[in-house]
């Protein structure tokens, strides 16, 4: 598993999924609703933490900056 995640979008979606646990904890969502948005959250969570989404890899996105190639002659 290749890390494909840059660290705006890893925390954009922590971001995100604050908003939602803080939206469903005030009661602003509920119901169907809020379990669907629960599950994205956490979904979210997971990825961030981890670096990788799966659904980058069909497409072949890459938010994660380009390391420099460097050559390592002596």
């Amino acid at each position: 598993m290749k890390i494909n995640m840059g660290t705006i979008d890893r925390a954009a979606r922590i971001l995100v999924a604050v908003v939602i646990g803080i939206a469903y904890f005030a009661n602003i969502i509920s119901g169907t609703l809020a379990i669907v948005l629960l599950v994205f959250a956490s979904i979210f969570i997971l990825t961030s933490l981890i670096g990788f989404c799966p659904l980058y890899l069909p497409f072949g996105l890459s938010t994660r900056k380009k390391e420099p190639k460097t050559n390592n002659v002596i």
